[in-house]
């Protein structure tokens, strides 16, 4: 899909209620959903955090979406696929600035130059604790990508065809921090397998997206 037609298309999304956690739960690990219906998340004072699903042209004009590979490290998102982003800094204006200015640090891309197009339903992460805001965002150019070398290990440059094809969803067997070799529905991209809280957000991004495009 040609970048140019996908954000025409994508500025109707403003207009569009959030399909919200219905979408989300899609692509929830059958363990997560039943402490996600059962937590008292208020209760647990979670933590707040800001991350961007960033879009932007590839060199020949395709549109595309950008994740990140965590480090290894020893806590309970080692060297998992998600978005650019991170915790809430007391400095933060608000969460979208958060969001905006951890874009910039783990990816390289200046929070001025992203267009903020929608803000999508929180989901809340048990074994981090962690609210996670998501935002969708663009910007018109070609990023030279930066990443932050201490917390991210590669980037990955999605096709947004890729990421809308129905073949893009699968299942597989994964070891979490709540329990061993489950089967969890995830979605295949660039040779990664994405689970978890940012196949879920994806979820509702991918619902949302096919309404308009």
């Amino acid at each position: 899909m040609q970048f140019d037609e996908f954000i025409k298309r994508l500025s109707k999304l403003s207009n569009l209620s959030l399909p919200g956690e219905e979408a989300q739960h899609e692509m929830a690990p059958v363990e997560r959903l039943k402490e996600l219906l059962e937590v008292d998340i208020e209760e647990r004072n979670p933590r707040r955090a800001g991350v961007m699903a960033l879009f932007y042209p590839s060199e020949a004009g395709e549109a595309m979406l950008v994740l990140i590979l965590r480090k290894t490290y020893k806590g309970v998102h080692s060297n998992q696929v998600g978005f650019p982003g991170g915790k809430v800094e007391p400095e933060d204006a608000d969460i979208q600035v958060t969001a905006l200015r951890e874009t910039e640090e783990e990816i390289g891309v200046p929070k001025e130059d992203v267009t903020v197009i929608k803000k999508m339903t929180k989901i809340y992460i048990p074994p981090s604790n962690f609210w996670v805001q998501p935002f969708i965002g663009y910007v018109n150019y070609k990023p030279i990508f930066k990443k932050e070398e201490a917390e991210v290990e590669d980037l990955i440059e999605v096709s947004v065809t890729d990421f809308l094809a129905e073949g893009s969803l699968t299942t597989q067997k994964i070891t979490t921090s709540y329990a061993i070799n489950i089967d969890v529905p995830a979605f295949q991209l660039n040779g990664y397998v994405v689970w978890g809280a940012t196949a879920m957000m994806l979820s509702e991004i991918k619902r949302i997206m096919l309404k308009v495009l």
